[in-house]
């Protein structure tokens, strides 16, 4: 029998999330990668449910006539939308506000912080419930709310355990897929009291009656947001818990905070992306719940917020304008480019320390958050190039990596230490007789010495020849 804990009762209230401090210094990034990469019950998990998702997205494909025109059209329309975006962010403005919706420019976290608490405060309400959005993870908005005493509770299942467990979403799109149903059951077992080996199913109604009573008395609904449509003014949240949708008809107030790339020209044009999202995202034909908000509830209408507001977020994004990396701002966020590549496969989610991982979060987090702190990311990748492969709008993931390490080198980051080496390296390579001049003895130490950190730790020492392809070739030609 099915016993669910009273609420607030066993594991103690839900508190914000603990999250890791993003930022993490490249020394940090390489000892979390360390750990991961051989961890084998890890990777298991992880590999078990990218199989499970790479199945379905073949099923999903199958319902396009014709994919390739499809991603090609895609990558157009978002060229398009971000080579107007200010035009296409004001249309989106003047649209939203005629019906009485309510919009906010932050340039960065602070201003979206301190303009959803002003909020909360206007309503005086010490609790919210939030949908599943990453660009409130981007700012830390849980841990903000929870300083000035604010409750805010993630209502999408992965969020919600991962949210109990005091982590960090560990990919774009599935929050907790690093955990397996014992790790979950486990989680509610200490954080809710609840009976030890529970199944899915059950730990699913136990969410459910749990969060339910918290739509009931949160004032403040937040979610995110997969697309802004300019020419109707409307924010377009996708999700397949029917979450998004209670968190926005119960609570009298309605935020949505959305990164300032998501826009689209057209409300047509998701009958191309909604499509795409679903089946890149998660396999399936389309997202079970799409929602499209015009504004708060109109004259007439029996449900939704009275107020309604969309924060405009920056925070960066505007230094992804530069021509090198311009075609980051086409993602969509269906987290494709994580499950294809090799490297995440191996080390994870939370060994990036960044809001977004995989490749293209090692594209856009240098430029969002400082490029001197960040670059290792944009090394963190074998240059496959599996992940522009995979991307439903086709963007150059694997270019834009590389043009990165071009931006790190040109800005002078690197360091005095690799600068130097890669300059004797390119002398010596450009110098027949510097390289015969050292023989196999001398070029063995220097090599295995500069790389035992990275390729001595886990490989034999290198051994040279005694006489290079150069000497014998001559010897053999007299």
């Amino acid at each position: 029998m099915l016993t669910v804990p009273p609420l607030g009762g066993g594991g103690g209230r839900i508190s914000a999330s603990i999250y890791y401090i993003y930022g993490m210094s490249l020394s940090v990034f390489l000892a979390k990668s360390e750990v991961k990469a051989h961890d084998l019950e890890h990777k298991r998990k992880i590999q078990f449910n990218i199989d499970k998702y790479t199945a379905a997205v073949l099923r999903g494909k199958e319902q396009f006539a014709n994919l390739e025109l499809a991603r090609k059209k895609a990558k157009n329309v978002k060229w398009e939308a971000i080579e107007k975006l200010d035009s296409y962010l004001e249309a989106f403005e003047k649209n939203f506000t005629a019906r009485g919706g309510k919009v906010i420019w932050a340039e960065n976290a602070e201003e979206a912080l301190q303009a959803v608490l002003e909020i909360c405060e206007k309503k005086g309400t010490k609790q919210v419930v939030k949908s599943k959005s990453m660009v409130t993870e981007e700012i830390h908005l849980n841990e903000f709310l929870a300083k000035h005493h604010i409750d805010s509770v993630e209502t999408d299942l992965g969020e919600y355990i991962q949210q109990l467990d005091g982590e960090a979403p560990y990919h774009i799109v599935t929050p907790a897929m690093h955990k397996s149903k014992e790790d979950v059951a486990k989680v509610f077992h200490e954080k809710l009291g609840t009976e030890p080996n529970l199944s899915p199913s059950e730990i699913t109604q136990i969410a459910r009656v749990k969060l339910r009573a918290k739509y009931r008395t949160a004032e403040v609904g937040i979610t995110g947001g997969n697309f802004l449509i300019a020419d109707i003014g409307a924010v377009c949240v996708s999700e397949n818990e029917g979450n998004g949708r209670l968190t926005t008809a119960f609570p009298k107030t309605h935020i949505a905070i959305v990164g300032i790339e998501k826009v689209l020209p057209s409300v047509n044009d998701l009958e191309l992306f909604w499509p795409l999202l679903a089946t890149y995202g998660t396999g399936q034909e389309v997202t079970v719940y799409n929602s499209i908000f015009t504004g708060p509830r109109q004259e007439g209408e029996t449900d939704g917020p009275e107020e309604m507001y969309v924060i405009l977020l920056d925070n960066g994004r505007t230094n992804l304008l530069r021509p090198e990396v311009r075609e980051s701002m086409y993602c969509i966020r269906c987290g494709s480019c994580l499950n294809a590549c090799p490297v995440y496969k191996n080390i994870g989610g939370h060994a990036y320390g960044t809001t977004y991982s995989g490749p293209i979060g090692s594209v856009i987090t240098p430029h969002l958050k400082g490029m001197e702190e960040f670059k290792h990311l944009s090394y963190a990748s074998s240059l496959c190039g599996n992940c522009t492969e995979v991307c439903p709008v086709k963007i150059n993931i694997h270019e834009m990596l590389l043009a990165n390490r071009i931006i790190a080198t040109k800005e002078g980051l690197n360091g005095f230490k690799e600068n130097t080496g890669w300059k004797l390296w390119k002398r010596a390579m450009l110098s027949r007789s510097l390289m015969n001049m050292a023989g196999s003895g001398i070029k063995s130490k220097l090599v295995n010495r500069l790389f035992q950190d990275s390729w001595g730790k886990r490989h034999e020492e290198l051994h040279f020849p005694k006489k290079s392809f150069n000497q014998m070739w001559k010897e053999r030609n007299k």
